[in-house]
């Protein structure tokens, strides 16, 4: 493991449940993987707001759109066997649809260039007014005409990932939940991840013969997903619901450490996965543009890709509601993140923008060298909060509270425990002095940048606690 990918792992978690408690989101975990190795797993805040339940790493998640990239994997597999062709019209394997749905091709639906409904003519399914489709309300939408001609635009589909469920069952002659779970889930040594809810919300007992009397399956931690604050106040929604047709779109649940490993399996450059090298070239591949902000986002087969700066990543996200979710891999630097929040107005998808951001500042200043290592912890004032932070042979002073923490961040040269600010915005301090203070035992107990004190989170609570009373 490359150094600076310690100190990363080091700081991001730290970063991590600060924005979390300072947005008041209820729960959120984090994984993070290097060449296949899983070297981080952390959970922060709550699965059960009611209960005062606290997120674990185990607590699994509804992952939503994540499952395409699943369902684009078993495709893939039956490409390599033979008994699906990316190219051959979806009406060659299943009947009963337009004539102008049935002639596109499984690499169109794949890389939502089909044309098909978003979600039909009914989607209250995603406001919990209806629930989900069955097989036969999914048909009789794609009995109808599509919106769009083939290529035309990128044109996101849950509709074309039902259809390509669909198409998986003709071709292996099984249900869709069974078969993909085995062939494309367990294949990649998943053990907390299911294609179905019912199956990821209670599981049977392992090992020798059940006592009499004790239950025929027992619950998993599953985290709750819950509503935005405003108007009513958190409220838990979605974890239940059932996806019936549409579990090739959006049904999946998982946790963090299952999504990193079997990400990691669909990188091009990893030794090992259940998919050839050809298969995952194709699935990471770029096929569209799409339209919107951030710009530069393109999709391949179940796969999104994207740029931050001048970083790439590929993956997929997932909404559903109560969750939103996001997994990326970096191929450059061979790291696979996945970040899990159970809220509505959850900020995984934010948060995975700028942690793909943050990795790449560690990579490009590297770990820290010399005395830059000593200058580390968090510090505040009255006027906030901020994260010493060394890398390379300078220290950054990071603002946990702003959503990229490294933009614009004051930098330092130090030497021991004295040291000259010399990168600083135009109303900062620069070019003024810095200096750590430090007790006994050598814990530093006060920072001091130019004129200005920071003390550590316990020492200011109390200093600024004096100070206020004297004015009440």
């Amino acid at each position: 493991m490359p150094k600076w990918l310690d100190a990363a792992l080091d700081y991001l978690p730290r970063w991590l449940e600060f924005q979390l408690n300072e947005l008041q989101q209820p729960g959120c975990t984090f994984a993070v993987s290097h060449r296949g190795e899983t070297l981080l797993e952390c959970a922060f805040g709550f699965a059960d707001l009611e209960r005062k339940e606290r997120m674990t790493p185990k607590h699994r998640f509804r992952v939503a759109s994540h499952s395409k990239s699943f369902t684009a994997a078993g495709v893939m597999k039956l490409v390599e066997a033979r008994k699906l062709r990316l190219d051959a019209p979806v009406g060659k394997y299943v009947d009963g649809l337009h004539p102008d749905v049935a002639v596109r091709t499984l690499r169109q639906l794949l890389s939502h260039g089909g044309g098909v409904h978003r979600d039909g003519h009914d989607s209250r399914q995603w406001d919990m007014g209806r629930p989900f489709l069955s097989e036969r309300e999914l048909r009789a939408d794609l009995a109808t005409a599509p919106t769009l001609k083939a290529d035309v635009r990128f044109k996101y589909s849950n509709h074309a990932f039902g259809l390509v469920g669909l198409a998986i069952e003709a071709a292996t002659g099984e249900p869709y939940v069974p078969w993909i779970r085995r062939e494309v889930v367990r294949a990649a040594g998943l053990a907390h991840t299911e294609p179905d809810v019912a199956l990821a919300i209670r599981r049977k007992p392992t090992g020798a013969r059940r006592p009499k009397g004790s239950p025929a399956t027992t619950r998993v931690p599953f985290a709750n997903g819950y509503s935005m604050r405003t108007p009513l106040g958190r409220r838990p929604i979605g974890r239940d619901l059932s996806t019936h047709a549409l579990a090739a779109a959006t049904g999946f649940v998982s946790t963090a450490a299952d999504l990193v490993k079997y990400f990691d399996q669909l990188d091009p450059l990893s030794p090992r996965s259940f998919l050839s090298v050809k298969s995952r070239r194709t699935m990471t591949t770029a096929r569209l543009d799409i339209p919107g902000i951030p710009a530069g986002r393109q999709y391949g087969l179940g796969i999104a890709r994207g740029r931050v700066g001048k970083t790439e990543w590929f993956g997929h996200g997932g909404a559903f509601p109560g969750y939103l979710t996001r997994t990326s891999v970096i191929p450059s630097e061979r790291v696979t993140f996945s970040i899990l929040s159970n809220a509505i107005d959850g900020m995984a998808p934010v948060w995975a923008d700028v942690i793909v951001d943050m990795f790449a500042t560690f990579a490009r200043r590297g770990a820290p060298t010399g005395s830059a290592r000593r200058w580390t912890g968090r510090w505040w004032n009255a006027w906030g909060v901020s994260d010493l932070v060394p890398m390379g042979d300078r220290v950054l002073l990071a603002r946990p509270i702003q959503l990229n923490p490294f933009v614009a961040a004051t930098e330092l040269e130090v030497r021991g425990d004295r040291g000259r600010i010399v990168v600083a915005d135009g109303y900062g301090t620069y070019g003024e002095s810095t200096r750590l203070v430090r007790g006994r035992g050598g814990r530093a107990t006060e920072l001091w940048l130019g004129g200005g004190q920071l003390l550590p989170e316990d020492t200011f609570v109390a200093a600024f606690r004096r100070r206020t009373a004297k004015r009440s």
